[in-house]
């Protein structure tokens, strides 16, 4: 979530909790996903100052709309996750409540007939369900000093003393997990969300102090019996929590918000463009499968007629697309998906494109700068992309070689889903776009 000042207001009011992912069989090993997750996420949505979105839009109506539309549109092509951002215990001005034991319970007048009914809803169209919480213990957990479920403490005798702030936001404290009852109280949340239904869990804020959160509910979920995706999320996650977070977390945020906070779901530059830079960082911490960078979600989903717009153009929609699916990381559409257009439908569903994403194998970057150059092996071909980071259109130029290939190959344009000839030695993209991409096969 926020990220500069003008967030601040918001995210001061979010010391929210954060979700994060499924172990199964011992507290040091976490459920093995093979694929990264694709579906929706809802922040985009609640992020926008465009009229008739903003934190205000979360309810359960348009939660059963955007469901309604991944099930139509997107979920024959793999699209299955339905996550519900920050937000979904928080009552319209914004206060956090949990029920009597301190689990995070339904906000009644967002979600009349709570996560379990809309569960069965999402469940019914074939999807699964996620829902959103932030690192460390929240206050109003702490200050009603909430009776723990199937223990004799209370939330103060797990909090860190002297009371130390925790999380990004620095608005929750700090848990001792050298009690056991800490990881009773986790045990007893993610035991609820499991009984709901639910599929996934976002944990937000995450810093290098929060590697035994994420290990907490890895193991709560590994507890609880049923599978869960955990996802370790902030505006980035700490860098120096890549290797501690490892063991326990499906994926990790390693950019910034994708969203610009402002009319429509983000800017190119507000920090789409980000991510060429950021990504090669984390390279190095990440692992696959198992452990992938997290971009954000994708703000492909609406550039015509009414509703949110994306707010980048087709060009850089399908770069989005090309550059997620080459770093293997999951892929959630941003914005009000039930105002998908067919130019986002198309560029989400191309099945050449996804099946390079869902190879789970990590890219290397071979250039950067302007002109970028970046690669991956899956089986017995070569994928290449290159990216014209530029303000005008240039050719792009790769020295196969640079690429460990030798002789003749055989080129396919994934995106167009064409082949496109032969090469040798080198081979030129002409002509590429501002903000523009090409995705070859070599074989």
């Amino acid at each position: 979530m926020s990220r500069t000042s003008r967030r601040t207001a918001l995210a001061a009011a979010c010391a929210l909790p954060l979700a994060l992912t499924l172990s199964a069989g011992t507290a040091q090993a976490k459920t093995p996903y093979v694929k990264p997750f694709m579906g929706w996420s809802s922040w985009s949505v609640e992020s926008s100052s465009r009229s008739g979105y903003g934190t205000h839009w979360l309810n359960e109506g348009n939660i059963k709309n955007a469901a309604d539309s991944l099930a139509r549109n997107l979920s024959p092509a793999g699209y299955k996750n339905l996550n519900i951002d920050a937000g979904w215990n928080f009552d319209y001005d914004w206060n956090f409540h949990t029920d009597a034991n301190g689990i995070p319970n339904a906000d009644k007048d967002r979600f009349p007939s709570g996560i379990a009914s809309l569960s069965d809803y999402v469940h019914g169209k074939g999807l699964n369900l996620g829902l959103y919480g932030a690192a460390g213990l929240e206050q109003e957990v702490y200050n009603k000093n909430a009776p723990i479920l199937g223990t004799d403490c209370h939330a103060q005798d797990i909090a860190a003393k002297p009371l130390t702030a925790t999380n990004k936001w620095g608005g929750n404290w700090k848990i001792d997990y050298s009690n056991p009852c800490a990881q009773e109280y986790i045990d007893s949340i993610v035991a609820r969300y499991a009984s709901w239904g639910v599929d996934f869990i976002k944990i937000d804020g995450v810093t290098k102090d929060n590697v035994e959160d994420i290990k907490a509910w890895s193991t709560a979920i590994d507890h609880s019996g049923r599978k869960m995706w955990l996802s370790a999320s902030a505006w980035p996650v700490d860098l120096e929590a890549g290797d501690g977070l490892r063991p326990y977390a499906n994926g990790v945020r390693v950019d910034t918000d994708v969203e610009c906070y402002c009319e429509t779901t983000s800017s190119w530059t507000s920090s789409v463009d980000d991510r060429w830079s950021d990504l090669p960082n984390w390279l190095p911490k990440l692992s696959a499968p198992g452990y992938l960078a997290d971009l954000d979600s994708m703000p492909i989903n609406n550039n015509t007629g009414s509703g949110l717009q994306d707010g980048i153009n087709d060009t850089e929609r399908q770069t989005v697309m090309t550059f997620w699916s080459m770093a293997s990381s999951p892929l959630y559409v941003g914005g009000d998906i039930y105002f998908l257009d067919g130019t986002a439908k198309k560029i989400l569903t191309n099945p050449e494109v996804i099946a390079v994403d869902q190879a789970a194998v990590l890219p290397k970057q071979v250039r950067g700068g302007d002109t970028q150059v970046w690669t991956k092996r899956v089986g017995g071909s070569t994928y290449l992309a290159v990216y014209n980071m530029g303000d005008s259109a240039t050719d792009i130029s790769v020295d196969l070689g640079d690429l460990g290939l030798h002789g003749k190959q055989q080129l396919r344009d994934v995106v167009a889903r064409k082949d496109i000839g032969t090469a040798k030695g080198s081979w030129t993209a002409t002509d590429v776009p501002s903000h523009g991409s090409r995705l070859i096969k070599l074989s």
